[in-house]
């Protein structure tokens, strides 16, 4: 232990700690900009500077160790006047644009800037290299983060955390050197052209507007206000814990009642619970796993709940996608269910007969889940996706005093009972562990396992394993990283037979939606959270929901079943490929959307349709064909979609269509000049009956 003084106040310190450890033993506020709790101090915002005695200049209190009989000062005249000179120097470099910024409010350098009264007493100085193109510095290409350059303070934050102190992707890092200098893309590509698997780490650690999750929250309020739609939303298990933190609840505080009142007020028809969904996953997902190890094929099962990850396998390792689980995370798997099912029917004679559909929206904990709603396949079954900061900011929009909602909220049948086992989903090991409660069941395991497997849990990164008695070894990858360097080993074909990956350290309790928090132990609060609900529950297997029960008895027959198949599972492809195109074309016929299929092609495009209509040349014609010559699109049960053939084998074309008859494609592409790149474009599509 070190001792020391700050501003005056002895403190007591382990050996390693910071300056800015030790302001905040003292009690001492220091401003930080450039500072996340768990990633490497950057020290370039110098915000922090601190007077140590005995030392010529000012230290960074983020990065300097504190030292034996240290003499610090945080708030010399010295000190004050440069943090000021700073924040106006950045200032000069910041649109004045906090009325419409998605982050006013919570934006720490308008936090600093109001809390201190600085002024703009320089002139506006563009940010980046002189010759940079001014289009580059907004990008709104990606279905789940917007970036906007121009609000960059360059605190490096972002490169940290897509890089080797987190997530090794390395989708941002630094161009350019010292006046010039700013994170950009691989080739300054948009987020939508790189490897960015939308796991949002970016948004949660930016301090400013400069990178935010594409926000849905101003067309669900104007929806909500409208009141033409019958409305639905689904809450998932992380974002009941961390909404707590975003009204000034301790970390950690369950405001389920709380979260539910909250969103009848905003205007909700019906208020579900996403881990209903997550009970039937979990039947899905266990009855699959059983299958797959008793034919010894495809082993391990990788989980699919995390979109983040399957995103990285479909942009790095398509060879694992035969691996990968076909169930649907339960966010699609409940907005099939709310739209296609007999709660949709029981809306009104109109859903009834197809010719309309609840308006379904998601609150969650991660950006990933607005790219999911948008996959070839599930598009439509959610329409639009709010992280866990966007309902807090349409909470506040609206004057709704959270913390003082009473907690007697409950979800509405018969989309909302849950177990505790779909309450774990939320943590990192949670998935693995759900499974394994209800695959032990299915398997018929005499001895059966203990509810509560410790060696699953925890918010640590790095990898999990556990022996699970009638099934073989399982292993839960604690962010996308872990998974990664399980990857460069092929040990893990054969020592296991299921393993869990979540892209964000924690699993979704550290996704990138939730809310941004400085405390180093957020995770942990946040897990004991969950956990805590899981344990009071009255019921802690998915089997044993009973509303899942009466779903398979009165609709889906048994999971894996052909009617559990049709709702509940998905297929998949590596990106970019044909088959990745061909599924965005037929996405976009089943729904009608001659415009999304339209972009698909070459101007002088061909469609051979194998059918009565013959050959369809030209973007224009088949644009006009698929929105007015098509029948219209149906909802509710009555809406079906092409489905391919193989679930995952990366060259099958081969399609099953909506009226059951099987049929292949083939494609010739070629490459379309789109102004900064190339892209490659359907030249001719042929259609052949099988």
């Amino acid at each position: 232990m070190i001792m020391l003084s700050v501003n005056g106040r002895q403190v007591e310190l382990d050996e390693g700690s910071s300056l800015l450890d030790a302001a905040k033993a003292a009690g001492v506020h220091v401003p930080t900009l450039c500072y996340y709790p768990g990633l490497p101090a950057q020290a370039v915002c110098r915000m922090c500077l601190v007077e140590v005695e005995g030392n010529q200049n000012p230290q960074p209190a983020c990065r300097t160790l504190a030292k034996d009989g240290d003499v610090v000062q945080t708030d010399t005249e010295a000190l004050q006047t440069f943090r000021r000179s700073n924040a106006e120097w950045l200032l000069a470099r910041h649109p004045n644009d906090c009325m419409r910024c998605e982050v006013n409010g919570t934006c720490q350098f308008q936090r600093l800037v109001n809390e201190n009264q600085w002024e703009e007493r320089w002139p506006k100085v563009p940010l980046g290299p002189a010759d940079y193109p001014q289009e580059l510095s907004t990008d709104h290409t990606s279905p789940s983060i917007w970036r906007d350059l121009s609000k960059c303070i360059e605190c490096g934050l972002c490169a940290e955390v897509c890089g080797d102190a987190r997530q090794h992707l390395h989708v941002i890092g630094f161009g350019e050197r010292g006046f010039d200098r700013r994170p950009v893309t691989v080739f300054d590509e948009p987020l939508s052209e790189t490897n960015c698997i939308s796991c949002g780490q970016c948004t949660l650690v930016c301090p400013v507007g400069a990178l935010i999750e594409t926000p849905h929250w101003h067309d669900v309020l104007h929806t909500l206000d409208s009141r033409r739609r019958v409305s639905v939303v689904q809450v998932a298990p992380a974002t009941r814990v961390a909404i707590s933190e975003e009204f000034g609840l301790k970390p950690g505080t369950v405001s389920t009642g709380r979260l539910i009142n909250a969103l009848r007020q905003l205007g909700f028809d019906y208020v579900f619970d996403t881990n209903f969904a997550a009970d039937l996953t979990i039947m899905e997902e266990g009855s699959e796993l059983l299958a797959r190890v008793e034919a010894a094929t495809r082993l391990p099962l990788f989980t699919s709940c995390c979109p983040g990850w399957v995103n990285w396998v479909e942009l790095n390792r398509p060879d694992l996608l035969p691996n990968l689980s076909t169930t649907k995370s339960p966010q699609q798997m409940h907005g099939a269910i709310a739209k296609r099912s007999a709660f949709a029917q029981s809306l009104g004679p109109e859903f009834a007969e197809g010719r309309a559909e609840p308006y379904v929206v998601s609150v969650m904990p991660c950006t990933a889940k607005k790219d999911e709603a948008v996959r070839p396949g599930m598009a439509g079954d959610v329409d639009h996706v709010l992280t866990t900061r966007e309902l807090a900011r349409m909470i506040r929009s609206r004057g709704i005093a959270f913390g003082a909602l009473s907690e007697d909220g409950q979800f509405d049948s018969p989309l909302g009972e849950s177990t505790g086992a779909a309450q774990i989903f939320g943590a990192s090991g949670g998935v693995m562990e759900a499974m394994v409660r209800t695959a032990s069941h299915l398997k018929g395991t005499e001895d059966a396992p203990s509810l509560e497997w410790e060696v699953l849990r925890g918010v640590r990164e790095g990898i999990k394993t556990a022996t699970i008695p009638g099934i073989g070894t399982v292993a839960v990858c604690n962010g996308i990283a872990a998974a990664q360097r399980m990857l460069e080993e092929e040990e893990w074909r054969d020592d296991f037979v299921a393993i869990e990956v979540m892209a964000c350290v924690g699993g979704c309790l550290g996704g990138g939606g939730e809310p941004k928090s400085m405390d180093p132990d957020i995770l942990q609060k946040r897990a004991e959270a969950i956990y805590s609900i899981d344990a009071q529950a009255p019921r802690r297997r998915s089997y044993e929901n009973e509303d899942v029960q009466a779903l398979y008895a009165s609709e889906l027959a048994a999971p894996n079943s052909p009617a559990a198949e049709e709702l509940l599972h998905t297929h998949y492809a590596a990106r970019h490929s044909e088959r990745s195109i061909l599924m965005r074309f037929l996405d976009s016929v089943d729904r009608r959307d001659g415009a999304a299929a339209a972009r698909l092609f070459h101007p002088g495009g061909v469609w051979s349709t194998a059918s009565a209509f013959g050959e369809i040349k030209g973007i224009e014609e088949i644009e006009a064909f698929i929105n007015f010559t098509l029948p219209p699109r149906m909802y509710g049960v009555n809406y079906a979609r092409h489905k391919m053939e193989s679930a995952s084998d990366i060259d099958d074309l081969t399609v099953l269509t909506p009226d059951g008859n099987r049929c292949s494609f083939h494609l010739e592409l070629c490459a379309l000049d789109g102004g900064r790149k190339s892209r490659m474009v359907i030249k001719s599509l042929t259609r052949s009956l099988l």
